[in-house]
């Protein structure tokens, strides 16, 4: 067997088990209101219902 192959099942072999990473410094809180406010921020507005007015107007930001 060849020194390359050889030293690939190496590595395979002798490979940790992988273990969750934890980021320090972020609160499991912190990252799920993260997500939840991107997934508010990337949802598009819902098309009005049939019957109800429209508001053609804009409020400033």
């Amino acid at each position: 067997m060849s020194a390359s192959g050889n030293a690939s099942e190496n590595a395979s072999q002798h490979k940790d088990p992988q273990r969750p990473r934890v980021v320090a410094g972020v609160s499991m809180r912190d990252l799920l209101a993260a997500g939840a406010a991107a997934n508010m921020i990337s949802t598009p507005p819902r098309a009005p219902e049939a019957g109800q007015p429209v508001d053609r107007r804009r409020e400033a930001a």
